[in-house]
């Protein structure tokens, strides 16, 4: 009984794909993806206007290359099952859907559900579902080579993709959360598993993980940072005081300075601070800080070097600047300058300039300053110097 409905299904087949107006079969999905050990249920749903003595149910299966198998079949509410499948495949008339349990490899293939309808004629209709059969995938481990590291620009690195379980895999690998491409130094294997980055820069630095997935799961490794060795780059020094214009920092005489000196690096740098005096120089210190006081500085202006290096990738940069003491002069005007007949005139910041005292440059004669308030008049000898007056922006009145 059951090859004679495989043969008139095998016959008829061509014809019933696209006959039945009046009857109609629908599947969610014409591919289902199935975990291997676990139950599979196929969804049919079917349905007819016309009147119905009869409802008849097919079940075949097929691999490609193959004729179809029988697998169960029912008339009404009676359920004719091939004896080999009868405790693998369940089915419950009128209901058309199909329950596999468990799945295995073996289940991989078509599965093809013909309904038959049997009133003043007779309506067939059927519908193919492709059935995968999957294990899910373990997680993934990323392991680097060399797990040491690479220098910047001269060292390659490796990161492979390991999975112990799943089938059918695909490898997606990720770089802080996004898609990694192919670029002038990313490149993969033939299988996505293995990511090559050649040479290795410091923009490649970041959290790499692995994403593997198969059509019934997918698992993402723990994130892993290569170790890069770059730099340095960016040297440079700062000061907590003084003012610093370009390379020149500006001390005020007996203040102590503390100057830091940094550049990015990895691993850090190691910093030296060279002085140079009497045209000769001279590491002075080791670190990253130097503090200066300005009244142990033999002369008013003093040239300092610092020199970052890195012992991996064995480059160094070096940076320049000079101090200068400032001495500040506090003058006293005991007469208006001239041009000025109001005090008010004269108020601004000044900056005093002192010519040295040599015979090449004049000096002013000496005078008696004039008696005022009970203080005797005095003879004042004073340096001639250039002032230079600043006179600070007006504020603007408040229109209120």
């Amino acid at each position: 009984r059951c090859l004679m409905w495989l043969r008139v299904f095998t016959v008829f087949l061509p014809f019933v794909v696209g006959a039945g107006l009046g009857l109609k079969v629908t599947v969610p999905s014409h591919t289902v993806h199935g975990v291997r050990g676990q139950a599979l249920y196929l969804p049919v749903n079917y349905g007819f206007h016309t009147p119905a003595s009869d409802i008849q149910i097919i079940w075949l299966f097929e691999r490609p290359h193959t004729m179809p198998k029988y697998l169960l079949g029912s008339v009404n509410e009676s359920v004719v099952p091939d004896l080999e499948y009868q405790h693998k495949f369940t089915m419950m008339p009128p209901n058309a859907s199909l329950l596999i349990n468990p799945l295995q490899f073996t289940d991989e293939g078509n599965y093809i559900v013909k309904v038959n309808i049997q009133g003043n004629g007779t309506l067939s209709s059927s519908q193919k579902i492709q059935v995968t059969v999957d294990d899910p995938v373990t997680k993934p481990v990323v392991q680097a080579h060399p797990a040491s590291g690479a220098v910047e620009y001269v060292g390659n690195m490796t990161l492979t993709c390991q999975v112990e379980g799943g089938t059918r895999l695909v490898y997606q690998w990720l770089k802080n959360g996004k898609p990694v491409h192919i670029s002038s130094t990313y490149s993969f294997s033939p299988l996505n598993n293995t990511l090559w980055i050649a040479p290795v820069t410091k923009e490649d630095i970041g959290n790499y993980s692995c994403l593997a997935k198969n059509p019934v799961s997918e698992m993402e490794s723990d994130i892993i940072m290569p170790t890069i060795y770059y730099g340095p780059y960016g040297l440079q020094v700062n000061s907590d005081k003084g003012l610093k214009v370009g390379e020149v920092f500006t001390v005020d005489l007996g203040e102590a300075v503390l100057f830091n000196c940094s550049a990015d690096s990895y691993p850090p740098n190691t910093y030296s601070w060279i002085q140079k005096s009497d045209n000769t120089t001279y590491v002075i210190k080791h670190g990253p800080h130097l503090e200066v006081a300005s009244e142990k500085v033999a002369q008013k202006t003093a040239d300092y070097m610092c020199c970052a290096y890195n012992n991996i990738t064995g480059r160094r940069d070096e940076t320049r600047f000079t101090t200068k003491i400032m001495v500040l002069l506090s003058i006293c005007l005991p007469f208006p300058i001239a041009g000025h007949e109001d005090a008010l005139d004269d108020f601004g910041i000044y900056e005093f300039v002192a010519f040295p005292d040599v015979p090449s440059v004049p000096r002013m004669s000496s005078r008696t300053a004039p008696a005022s308030d009970g203080v005797s008049g005095q003879d004042l000898h004073c340096t001639i110097y250039e002032v230079i007056q600043h006179i600070p922006a007006q504020q603007q009145d408040d229109p209120e």
